[in-house]
This record gives C-alpha cells, structure tokens and sequence, in this order.
C-alpha cells in the first residue's frame, strides 16, 4: 500500500504555514482539482487527496495531533486495548476463554443500527449562496414491507437454533494436559444469527431487507461551502433485529463561478477600466451575486486597487448578516488606437514631461552602437 503524502506538500504550503494561507492553498486546488473543471483521470483523487489535507490543517486540535504524530492516529493501537476492537485473532480469543472463563458475549438477536450512507451532490455557485431545495434519489437496504426484517413468510416466524440455544455460538470441550478448554466459534448452522428462518420470504428470499432506490428532501442551507457535509438523519441503511436505520451524509460540491471567487464568507472579483476611466474618475455598474450595482472610481485609480461593497458577500451559514464583495480595478491598456488617438497620447506625454519611443531615438540609437561598434 503507497503511503500517503504530507498534507503540507499537499497544499504546498510550510509546516509554519498561518490559517488563510492554507485556506488560499486549498481554495487554489480545490479550484483546480474539481472534477467537474478538470477531466484528467486522477483528478478526483487530487481533489480528495487535497480536501483530506484541508480537514485535517484546518483544524487545530486535528492540526497539533498530525504535527506530532503525522499520519499514525494514536488513538488507534493498544491505547486503553482500543486497538483490538473488532480484531480477528483466530484462536487467541480461546486462550482468554481457558483461563478466564470466556466473558459477556453479544446477543446474535440484539437490536443492530444500520449501517450510514453518503452521497455527493454538485450543485452551482449561486445555489450554494442562495440554499435550495431538492430531491435526491438513494440506492439503499429497507426493511422488507412482507416480513418486516424476520425474513420468515407472512404468517410465521424464525425459530430459535437447536445447535446453539439461540446464542449464536457453540462450545466445543476439550480435556488437555493444562485443564478443561472450552473453545467458543460461530454456529455453523444458524451463521451466529441464534435463530434460523426455515419457511423464508418469497419477497426478500430470507434476508429481511430489499434494495430500494429512494427519493430523499435535501434543503441546502444558503451559505454552504465546497465539501460541506449535511447529515440527514434516520435515511441510511436499515437495521436489524428491529436496530433504528443509519444517517444520510450528502456531500456538497461546488462548481466554480466564471466570474465570482469565493474565501469564506468574501467574495471576489475582477472589473476591467479604461485608462480614461482610471485616470479622470467615473461611476460604473459592477454585477453582484444579487444584481448590479453603482460604483464610484475616483480619479487616479491604479490598477490592484481593490474597492469593499459591504454585505454584498454570502450569507453567513452560522450567525447573522453576510460577507463583502471586493471589486478589484484592472485597467485595460488600449491594444488597438487610430491616428487621432496616437496623436492624442503623443501631447498627453509630451505634456507629462514623458518621452516615448519616438521621441527619444537619439537614445536607442546610443545603445544600437553599444552592441555593433561605432
């Protein structure tokens, strides 16, 4: 298995890297990266590669815990016996069993939650600003509506297993040099399940469970951001043994705006200006996520200024208000003039103490003869 990457080389960014130059890094990325802009084959897995990254050092506790020990969770391992958890050890589960009398073992019939779903939802920039409502459709395990779960035909019920009792294990005895061992392993006959189903669903063919696809009512808030996670509770896999159903995650995606940037709650933008607009002043109409809107440029104006339209940004996901727009002025350098205006430029920059090329061919003539000799 190839390791993974330093989440740091990820976002190219230095391990002193501050909060906003990791969250520019991955907006740059993520931007780059989304499969819907990018439709090279490994694209999908740079965007999650850069967006696991992003979870990670964008967090401080999550952050603190990656510096010290990387990719290793040390929550994982022998911490607290944690770390055998679910773990198949064979037979090593047998020697507890002969000198510790084996212990509290899990009902087979004991109500089991269902297992959770997640589903990726693209959705544009605008709904991601604004919120929508949708429905979605889901692939997922339900209850059978014949059975209700027992996997038995309508009218009987599964009976318990005679080979273990309903325990869904069974002991096998042995007398040894070292005492009596008791091993305990998973009832062949009922699969651990303590009871087995001799008459089964014509519907469901004995699982209790179907495979639906199922519409799902996503209401997106307004301001959501690109890898949003909504849960959607209860709409994950069913249960079993009567267990509740899992949760639905949906994954947001946002696709990228030709024109708007989103950083946080800000949004950004370019607008172009005349050289006669940057330098005289002027009043322009700028769009906005809701319209346009009138915005004075003062004389002078260079380019990289940028200029604040306040509360014209998103809506804030947890508090009051909204964001600001930036405008950003980018002065167009005309590439294209006719006579009238060469001559016009000509008296403006002779007026301004400037020489031009034209004006000033004594000098280029010097450094002509500086390269070839006199």
């Amino acid at each position: 298995m190839m390791s993974k990457r330093d989440f740091y080389e990820v976002l190219g960014v230095g391990k002193d890297a501050s909060e906003d130059e990791i969250k520019k890094a991955y907006r740059k990325l993520a931007r780059q990266y989304h499969p819907d802009v990018n439709k090279a084959p490994d694209a999908e897995e740079k965007f999650k590669e850069v967006k696991e990254a992003y979870d990670v050092l964008s967090d401080d506790q999550k952050r603190a815990t990656y510096d010290r020990y990387g990719h290793i969770d040390p929550n994982q391992g022998m911490g607290g016996m944690g770390g055998f958890d679910g773990a198949d050890f064979g037979g090593f589960g047998d020697i507890f069993d002969m000198f510790f009398g084996g212990g509290q073992r899990r009902n087979p019939n004991a109500p089991k939650r269902g297992a959770d779903l997640q589903y990726t939802m693209t959705i544009e920039f605008k709904e991601a600003v604004f919120g929508k409502e949708l429905d979605i459709q889901i692939p997922r395990t339900e209850t059978c509506d014949d059975c209700h779960g027992s996997g038995a035909r309508p009218g009987t019920k599964p009976e318990r297993c005679t080979v273990c009792g309903g325990t869904g294990q069974q002991e096998v005895v042995q007398n040894t040099a070292f005492g009596r061992i008791v091993n305990r392993r998973v009832c062949n006959a009922c699969s651990g399940q303590g009871t087995i189903v001799k008459d089964k669903c014509s519907k469901c063919h004995g699982t209790g469970k179907l495979k639906k696809q199922r519409s799902i009512h996503i209401k997106v808030p307004a301001g959501v951001d690109d890898g949003a996670q909504l849960r959607v509770s209860g709409e994950g896999e069913a249960g079993s043994k009567g267990g509740p159903p899992g949760d639905l995650y949906v994954v947001i995606r946002v696709k990228p705006h030709e024109f708007f940037e989103r950083e946080g709650d800000d949004i950004y933008c370019e607008v172009p200006l005349t050289f006669a607009q940057a330098a005289l002043g002027d009043e322009i109409e700028v769009p906005t996520l809701t319209g346009k809107v009138k915005l004075k440029v003062p004389a002078g104006t260079q380019t990289g200024t940028y200029f604040r339209l306040k509360g014209k940004g998103v809506p804030r996901l947890r508090g009051y208000g909204q964001g600001d727009q930036h405008v950003k002025a980018v002065v167009v350098t005309p590439s294209r003039l006719n006579d009238k205006q060469k001559d016009l430029l000509r008296e403006f920059a002779q007026l301004s103490g400037e020489e031009t090329h034209e004006q000033n061919q004594s000098f280029f003539d010097r450094m002509k003869k500086a390269f070839l000799g006199d």
